[in-house]
């Protein structure tokens, strides 16, 4: 199977299945030197984690992280990280009267149609705790873009036709929905709470914001900033959607009012007095806060009786009974959070050696502490 591996500078590998032993990743091209420990990515496992409120599955995971290699005395040694989370709570035979039988919304018939054989058991490849990995390596790259002064934050901007007006961050991580607002959040529950006792689930919208880039993040034409970052917002199993800054509402404004002046800040620093085009300009960060969001589709997994057919393409029906999420944002949240932590690194790193005057003021400190160890 293809398709596992993202990134050019930063290369990440996501492996497992829903109810195999483990899943994971494997993160090739973290620098050496950087201060990394369990706690660091335990942090946004526990984020994305099931069974923790009335909103997500009951699957009991712990979902503990192991780091395999790449990590001594808690630092990075520059070679490639392998992590896993064990699956400890899976009931397998909740699926054994769907093996034949293709879901609505699911992968369940794409998968028999390319490959001719699936792993039924909850989704195998196709589940959402594939993205386990993409949360560990996101956690890596997050560190690293720390150290670099960028800050990476995702949040629920909205569930359903209930969306927050005020953005705090910190609410949003107190937040059972992970929303930035508290008095919309619990709105939101209680429609939630509604959908579910009908058995039916929710969708909603991901908003992420990332403070600190510099202009010029992003390579021009096929590898632009918004272009990478759509492929790996939507490469998430359930997004449906992607926009950057004004997005599809940018149809409905003219130039004059999507346009975002420019003016001479302090030290005379070119800056924006709006932010309509969401932080990037043909393809690369412009400076100022880059704003993205991914539309969340409702949990396919209902219990609501649909029409469906058999692997033999008999007509059938399902109701789809087990252990799923009425709503799949609060979870997403710290995906797509990760996806991005992931994607600008990768550029970051990029634009190092996008002029000569970096290659050889990069050179002349090698140079010189080479010498000075000598």
């Amino acid at each position: 199977m293809g398709g596992s591996v993202f990134g050019k500078n930063i290369k990440v590998m996501t492996f497992g299945e829903s109810h195999g032993a483990a899943v994971g990743a494997v993160v090739d091209g973290i620098p050496s030197g950087l201060s990394l420990c369990r706690d660091d990515i335990q942090e946004m496992l526990d984020r994305r984690r099931p069974g923790k409120n009335d909103f997500s599955t009951k699957r009991n995971e712990t979902d503990e992280v192991e780091i395999l290699s790449g990590v001594f005395e808690g630092k990075t040694l520059g070679t490639p990280i392998a992590m896993m989370v064990k699956n400890n709570d899976a009931h397998s035979s909740d699926y054994d009267a769907l093996k034949d039988i293709y879901r609505p919304g699911h992968a369940d018939f794409t998968f028999d149609a390319k490959y001719a054989f699936r792993d039924h058991r909850g989704g195998g490849r196709s589940s959402g705790r594939e993205t386990i990995g993409r949360v560990m390596a996101g956690a890596v790259c997050k560190k690293v873009l720390k150290e670099a002064g960028i800050k990476v934050s995702a949040y629920t901007r909205a569930i359903g036709p209930i969306t927050a007006i005020e953005t705090d961050l910190s609410e949003a991580l107190s937040d059972p929905l992970f929303m930035p607002d508290h008095v919309v959040s619990e709105r939101a529950a209680e429609y939630i709470l509604k959908v579910k006792e009908r058995g039916d689930s929710v969708g909603g919208i991901v908003e992420c914001r990332i403070d600190g880039l510099f202009p010029g993040i992003g390579e021009t034409v096929f590898d632009k900033l918004d272009a990478v970052l759509s492929k790996a917002v939507m490469s998430i199993g359930a997004v449906k959607g992607f926009e950057m800054g004004e997005g599809f509402n940018s149809v409905n404004l003219h130039g004059s009012e999507d346009n975002d002046p420019f003016f001479a800040g302090e030290n005379q620093r070119i800056e924006k007095k709006t932010n309509h085009s969401g932080g990037t300009l043909g393809g690369m960060s412009d400076g100022a806060p880059l704003i993205f969001r991914a539309a969340i589709k409702p949990t396919p997994s209902i219990s609501i009786q649909q029409e469906t057919v058999n692997k033999n393409g008999e007509n059938t029906v399902i109701s789809i009974k087990g252990r799923h999420d009425p709503v799949i944002v609060p979870r997403a949240v710290v995906v797509v959070e990760s996806m991005a932590a992931i994607t600008v690194l990768d550029l970051l790193i990029s634009d190092m050696s996008s002029r000569i005057d970096h290659i050889l003021a990069f050179s002349e400190k090698r140079k010189n502490e080479l010498q000075t160890d000598s």
